[in-house]
Parts: C-alpha cells; sequence; structure tokens
C-alpha cells in the first residue's frame, strides 16, 4: 500500500446554533498518493465543508484529519498555513488572478510564502506556465486570455511550489464544455506525472473522469 496523502478518521463537523447543523458525520477516508479522486454531491450535501477541512481552513469539530502522515487536530494557525503553502495545491470556480499582473507575475505570488529560494522563483514559474500550455504567454494579462486560459494560469499557480496534493473546488464551474475538457485533460496530465488530485463538482459527468468517484450527501460520504 503507498502513503496516504489525505486521512479522515471519523470526521465530524458541527456548525452550532438554535439548531446545530452537521456538515460532516463520521467521515472515514484515506486518499493514497498518486490518486485521483473526485466527490460529488449536490448544493448543500456538504462539498465546501469537506474542501475547507481538507484545504486546511476549516478544522473538523471531532475527529482526525493527516495530510501527508502528519496529524493537524494539535496544529497551530501558523503550522497549518506552512502546511497549506508547502503541500496543497488550490484551483477554483473563480480564477483570482489581478488583472493588472501578468500571468508570470500571477504565478510568481504563490512562491512568496513558499519554501523556494528566491533565485529559482521566476524560473519555478515560467517552467509552471509551460507545464499547463502558456508558454507562449507569460507576459499576457488576464484581460487578454481566454476563461480556458485564466484557469490555466490559476492551475500554474497551484502547481508552482510542487505541492503533493491538488485541491480543485468546481474549476470548470466559469468554462464551457470545450474548456472545461480541456481543464479535466491537464488535470489529468498533472495526476500521471505523480500528483494527488481532488476534485470537488455537483457534475456526476465531470466526476466520472476521476479514477475514483465519491458521493457526499447529507454531510456522510460513500464510493460511488
Amino acid at each position: 500500500m503507498t502513503n496516504a496523502i489525505v486521512e479522515l478518521v471519523d470526521v465530524n463537523r458541527v456548525f452550532p446554533g438554535a439548531h446545530p447543523h452537521h456538515a460532516l458525520r463520521s467521515v472515514d477516508l484515506r486518499v493514497e498518493a498518486g490518486d485521483y479522486v473526485s466527490l460529488v454531491g449536490p448544493s448543500g450535501a456538504g462539498k465546501s465543508t469537506m474542501l475547507n477541512v481538507l484545504g486546511l481552513m476549516d478544522r473538523p469539530t471531532t475527529g482526525e484529519y493527516l495530510i501527508d502522515g502528519v496529524a493537524t487536530s494539535g496544529s497551530t494557525e501558523n503550522e497549518r498555513a506552512i502546511i497549506r503553502a508547502t503541500t496543497i495545491g488550490f484551483v477554483f470556480q473563480s480564477f483570482h488572478l489581478l488583472s493588472h499582473r501578468s500571468a508570470l507575475d500571477n504565478v510568481l505570488l504563490a512562491t512568496v510564502y513558499s519554501a523556494i529560494p528566491r533565485p529559482e522563483r521566476e524560473q519555478r514559474a515560467r517552467d509552471a506556465l509551460v507545464r499547463v500550455g502558456l508558454g507562449h504567454r507569460i507576459e499576457a494579462l488576464p484581460s487578454t486570455l481566454s476563461g480556458g486560459e485564466r484557469q490555466r494560469v490559476a492551475i500554474a499557480r497551484a502547481v508552482v511550489t510542487s505541492p503533493k496534493l491538488l485541491l480543485a473546488d468546481e474549476p470548470t464551474g466559469n468554462l464551457d464544455q470545450a474548456r472545461a475538457g480541456e481543464v479535466l485533460d491537464m488535470f489529468e496530465r498533472l495526476n500521471q506525472e505523480g500528483l494527488t488530485v481532488i476534485l470537488i463538482t455537483h457534475d456526476l459527468e465531470l466526476a466520472r473522469r476521476a479514477r475514483r468517484t465519491l458521493r457526499i450527501s447529507d454531510g456522510q460520504v460513500s464510493e460511488a
């Protein structure tokens, strides 16, 4: 068995209130290094909560989350920030690019809080853009790029620090069918190169392109 990049052990997330909301219920999940997993479910099923827990942006109410073998329940916010910066790459539905900065500059921003030595950062950013097929648009502003190209810049930004895990949250939501297919092709190539990918989506057709599909419903996760 390979090493687990992600391991959730009896994870619950309860949002308190007059009527407490159980967003995650007794979730046990193991994702091996190099796997490509999709998590599919309707709005309100718990996908966003799962993303926030996996991305160390939220903590389970009970249970344990281990990332790359490291238990995180007792970690400080600084320790969690370091793990996010060095181990996890994020791709969202919105591209979150700075409109007045070039594609290269947008990717470079992800290296500021990384362990990449300063002299290596620009070359790493250029290499990341080449990796996603944008070597010819390195100096382009986001306004001159198509939606698919902007998402590629966002993917380059996510992988420039050589993370072990890529979390993609509805990454094709702002794209037409053809561009969405290109983005998913890219995830498959990155996965074939060894990157562990977790794709979160409401679209079962997209989810089935992953090697393993999980379904989330009412905070509970099962194999689809």
